[in-house]
């Protein structure tokens, strides 16, 4: 039954105010609302992330998005590149683009190879691309376009913000990928977070950030002292106290999930690194939850809307 649409004055039986039902031959005549493109429901675009590899033997991250494949360094040989894209499911040879933070070779060894493999898109900077003679590279298909940290581009759906980071290298960057509303930041091999990195790692949906030594671990630990100076040093790679120092004075608490990267097999300890985290979370309120990733096996992909 259906009411009928008319004001009801208190002295009528309320069954004069009901009907049988609609029948489909009245219902086409009923108009359509007419809806403006402002007030459509669009599907939620969703990113998807998997840590392939992180260390010191290799770093690579995977991020897909509704029609980009893009990592983050090509730090692992082609083989074990192919073999860890389809341990997640992805294929072993869906790769759009690359971006080189810099050229130490555990970021750009596998660079080579895979531009031979495969017809992709690379982005570098100027200084990473004379460093790694990068113009020496036999292309088959693939192209090299340089980059300007702090200057938006596109690649496919996704806007691609590189940004300067200190580091011993000779122009790194780090990336900041968004799509559909959605954003990924990643900052690793960074000896200190300034105000101007950490402006960049604001409003992140995820945050990968690194995490490389604990401080006494590297002090009493096996490297000799000109290689402690350089890992501990402004330029070198960032401890779990300066990242638990970043969650405590700039993080902004808007990721959902901070995952810590590029731990020392020698100089940190998984637990004792998400345990630093943690501790800064909670003295701070923030919910951001937070997880690991691997130099042997890659993280499960990570779903972003």
């Amino acid at each position: 039954w259906a009411v009928i649409d008319r004001p009801y004055s208190g002295n009528r039986n309320p069954s004069q105010f009901l009907r049988p039902p609609i029948t489909m031959a009245e219902f086409s005549l009923i108009p359509t609302p007419h809806l403006s493109a402002g007030s459509l429901i669009l599907p939620a675009m969703t990113m998807i992330v998997s840590v392939l590899g992180s260390g010191s033997r290799g770093n690579t991250t995977f991020i897909r998005t509704e029609s980009t494949r893009i990592l983050i360094d090509a730090g692992l040989s082609r083989k074990e590149l192919s073999r860890r894209l389809a341990s997640i499911g992805e294929d072993p040879n869906g790769v759009d683009v690359v971006l080189v933070t810099h050229e130490h070779n555990d970021h750009a060894a596998g660079l080579k190879t895979l531009v031979k493999d495969l017809s992709i898109r690379v982005f570098l900077t100027a200084g990473t691309r004379r460093a790694m003679r990068a113009d020496d590279i036999p292309l088959n298909g693939s192209t090299l376009t340089d980059i300007t940290p702090g200057i938006t581009f596109r690649a496919g759906d996704a806007e691609i913000t590189p940004f300067a980071v200190p580091h011993d290298a000779s122009e790194p960057v780090a990336f900041s990928i968004s799509s559909g509303g959605v954003r990924v930041t990643q900052l690793t091999d960074t000896g200190h977070i300034p105000d101007s990195v950490a402006e960049y790692l604001k409003a992140a949906n995820l945050l990968i950030l690194e995490s490389n030594h604990d401080l006494e671990m590297l002090r009493v630990g096996p490297y000799p002292w000109s290689l402690k100076q350089r890992l501990m040093g402004r330029y070198g790679h960032l401890s779990n106290t300066g990242v638990a120092q970043f969650i405590r004075e700039q993080f902004d608490g808007t990721a959902s999930n901070l995952m810590l990267a590029h731990l020392s097999e020698k100089n940190n300890h998984p637990a004792v690194a998400r345990q630093e985290s943690l501790k800064a979370m909670r003295e701070c309120g923030h919910k951001t939850s937070v997880t690991l990733t691997s130099q042997q096996e890659p993280t499960s992909p990570i779903r972003i809307s």
